[in-house]
Protein backbone atom coordinates (compact mmCIF):
# COMPACT_ATOMS: atom_id res chain seq x y z
CA UNK A 1 0.00 0.00 0.00
CA UNK A 2 1.21 3.51 -0.99
CA UNK A 3 2.32 5.67 1.72
CA UNK A 4 0.01 9.14 1.34
CA UNK A 5 2.47 12.09 0.17
CA UNK A 6 3.82 14.05 3.16
CA UNK A 7 3.38 18.00 2.15
CA UNK A 8 6.77 19.15 1.75
CA UNK A 9 7.38 22.65 4.09
CA UNK A 10 7.09 25.60 2.45
CA UNK A 11 9.81 28.59 3.56
CA UNK A 12 7.85 31.93 5.14
CA UNK A 13 9.28 33.78 1.87
CA UNK A 14 8.06 31.39 -0.12
CA UNK A 15 4.69 31.32 1.53
CA UNK A 16 4.48 35.25 0.79
CA UNK A 17 5.04 35.28 -2.29
CA UNK A 18 2.20 32.77 -2.57
CA UNK A 19 0.03 35.25 -0.86
CA UNK A 20 1.29 37.87 -3.00
CA UNK A 21 0.59 36.41 -6.24
CA UNK A 22 -3.06 35.20 -5.35
CA UNK A 23 -3.57 39.14 -4.02
CA UNK A 24 -1.95 40.11 -7.36
CA UNK A 25 -4.52 38.58 -9.43
CA UNK A 26 -7.24 39.26 -7.31
CA UNK A 27 -6.11 43.12 -7.73
CA UNK A 28 -6.21 42.91 -11.49
CA UNK A 29 -9.56 41.29 -11.48
CA UNK A 30 -11.23 43.93 -9.40
CA UNK A 31 -8.82 46.53 -8.69
CA UNK A 32 -9.35 46.65 -5.23
CA UNK A 33 -6.29 47.89 -3.17
CA UNK A 34 -3.64 45.06 -2.84
CA UNK A 35 -3.10 45.86 1.05
CA UNK A 36 -6.70 45.63 1.37
CA UNK A 37 -6.88 42.39 -0.36
CA UNK A 38 -4.36 41.50 2.35
CA UNK A 39 -6.16 42.78 5.13
CA UNK A 40 -9.17 40.16 4.19
CA UNK A 41 -6.45 37.18 3.98
CA UNK A 42 -5.37 38.40 7.30
CA UNK A 43 -9.27 39.06 8.86
CA UNK A 44 -11.19 35.84 7.65
CA UNK A 45 -9.70 32.69 9.20
CA UNK A 46 -11.50 30.30 7.20
CA UNK A 47 -10.76 31.83 4.11
CA UNK A 48 -6.78 32.12 4.95
CA UNK A 49 -6.96 28.51 6.02
CA UNK A 50 -8.85 27.23 3.24
CA UNK A 51 -5.86 29.01 0.67
CA UNK A 52 -2.92 28.17 2.80
CA UNK A 53 -4.49 24.37 3.12
CA UNK A 54 -4.56 24.35 -0.68
CA UNK A 55 -1.35 26.43 -1.25
CA UNK A 56 0.46 24.09 0.92
CA UNK A 57 -1.12 20.49 -0.89
CA UNK A 58 -3.21 19.48 2.85
CA UNK A 59 -6.89 17.70 1.44
CA UNK A 60 -9.73 18.93 2.57
CA UNK A 61 -10.39 16.16 5.18
CA UNK A 62 -6.66 17.21 6.71
CA UNK A 63 -6.62 20.09 9.29
CA UNK A 64 -3.54 22.57 8.67
CA UNK A 65 -1.75 23.51 11.97
CA UNK A 66 -1.77 27.50 12.83
CA UNK A 67 1.61 27.63 12.27
CA UNK A 68 1.69 26.47 8.90
CA UNK A 69 -1.06 29.28 8.26
CA UNK A 70 0.35 31.42 9.60
CA UNK A 71 4.11 31.03 8.41
CA UNK A 72 5.02 33.86 6.14
CA UNK A 73 7.28 36.42 6.02
CA UNK A 74 4.97 39.54 6.72
CA UNK A 75 7.37 42.35 5.44
CA UNK A 76 7.87 40.58 2.46
CA UNK A 77 3.98 40.50 1.41
CA UNK A 78 3.77 44.31 2.16
CA UNK A 79 7.07 44.74 0.65
CA UNK A 80 5.39 42.93 -2.73
CA UNK A 81 1.87 44.11 -2.35
CA UNK A 82 3.01 47.92 -2.23
CA UNK A 83 6.03 47.32 -4.72
CA UNK A 84 4.62 45.95 -7.69
CA UNK A 85 1.80 48.07 -8.03
CA UNK A 86 3.82 51.06 -7.33
CA UNK A 87 6.66 49.85 -9.66
CA UNK A 88 3.47 48.39 -12.33
CA UNK A 89 4.87 50.97 -15.75
CA UNK A 90 8.05 50.01 -15.39
CA UNK A 91 7.57 46.04 -14.79
CA UNK A 92 4.95 46.15 -17.60
CA UNK A 93 7.24 48.11 -19.90
CA UNK A 94 9.69 45.05 -19.12
CA UNK A 95 7.18 42.68 -19.39
CA UNK A 96 6.06 44.40 -22.63
CA UNK A 97 9.74 43.87 -23.71
CA UNK A 98 9.89 40.01 -23.96
CA UNK A 99 6.68 38.56 -24.20
CA UNK A 100 5.45 37.48 -27.95
CA UNK A 101 1.90 38.66 -27.12
CA UNK A 102 0.26 41.67 -25.72
CA UNK A 103 0.37 41.83 -21.99
CA UNK A 104 -3.60 41.71 -21.81
CA UNK A 105 -3.74 38.44 -23.57
CA UNK A 106 -1.09 36.80 -20.76
CA UNK A 107 -3.12 34.47 -18.80
CA UNK A 108 -4.20 36.70 -15.24
CA UNK A 109 -2.41 34.16 -12.96
CA UNK A 110 0.40 33.80 -15.25
CA UNK A 111 0.98 37.71 -15.33
CA UNK A 112 0.66 38.50 -11.56
CA UNK A 113 3.49 35.74 -10.98
CA UNK A 114 5.13 37.53 -13.81
CA UNK A 115 4.57 41.00 -12.52
CA UNK A 116 5.82 39.71 -9.00
CA UNK A 117 9.09 38.46 -10.40
CA UNK A 118 9.85 40.42 -12.67
CA UNK A 119 9.67 43.49 -8.97
CA UNK A 120 11.51 41.27 -7.44
CA UNK A 121 14.18 41.18 -10.25
CA UNK A 122 14.47 44.97 -11.07
CA UNK A 123 13.78 46.20 -7.64
CA UNK A 124 14.57 44.21 -5.03
CA UNK A 125 18.42 43.69 -4.71
CA UNK A 126 18.37 42.20 -1.83
CA UNK A 127 16.91 38.77 -3.84
CA UNK A 128 19.44 37.19 -6.14
CA UNK A 129 17.88 37.27 -9.83
CA UNK A 130 17.87 33.30 -10.02
CA UNK A 131 16.46 32.86 -6.42
CA UNK A 132 13.37 35.25 -7.87
CA UNK A 133 13.06 33.48 -11.10
CA UNK A 134 12.70 30.05 -9.75
CA UNK A 135 10.52 31.11 -7.04
CA UNK A 136 8.60 32.38 -10.14
CA UNK A 137 8.44 29.75 -11.60
CA UNK A 138 7.76 27.15 -8.72
CA UNK A 139 4.63 29.55 -8.26
CA UNK A 140 3.28 28.91 -11.95
CA UNK A 141 3.41 24.78 -11.19
CA UNK A 142 1.56 25.26 -8.62
CA UNK A 143 -1.26 27.90 -9.68
CA UNK A 144 -0.65 28.93 -13.51
CA UNK A 145 -1.69 26.14 -16.25
CA UNK A 146 0.02 23.26 -17.80
CA UNK A 147 3.71 24.18 -19.23
CA UNK A 148 3.37 28.39 -17.77
CA UNK A 149 6.01 27.56 -16.34
CA UNK A 150 8.23 27.14 -19.09
CA UNK A 151 6.95 31.04 -20.51
CA UNK A 152 7.45 32.39 -17.22
CA UNK A 153 11.07 31.32 -16.41
CA UNK A 154 11.86 32.44 -20.62
CA UNK A 155 10.09 35.98 -19.91
CA UNK A 156 11.78 36.78 -16.58
CA UNK A 157 15.43 34.85 -17.45
CA UNK A 158 15.24 37.63 -19.95
CA UNK A 159 14.44 40.39 -17.79
CA UNK A 160 17.05 39.22 -15.53
CA UNK A 161 19.69 39.20 -18.42
CA UNK A 162 19.03 42.82 -20.10
CA UNK A 163 19.29 43.92 -16.13
CA UNK A 164 23.08 42.37 -15.80
CA UNK A 165 23.41 43.51 -19.42
CA UNK A 166 22.69 47.15 -18.37
CA UNK A 167 24.89 47.23 -14.98
CA UNK A 168 27.55 45.69 -17.17
CA UNK A 169 27.62 48.39 -19.36
CA UNK A 170 27.41 51.16 -16.33
CA UNK A 171 30.45 49.52 -15.13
Amino acid sequence: MAKPETPRLISPRSQSRRYAALALYQWRLTGDDPMAIKRHLLDDPKWLDAVAASLNGVSDEDELAAEDRFNFNVELLDELLNGVPTHIDAIDAQLDRFLDRPISQVDPVELAILRLGAYEILFSDNIPDRVAINEAVELTKLLGAHEGHKYVNGVLDKIARRKAGDMDRKL
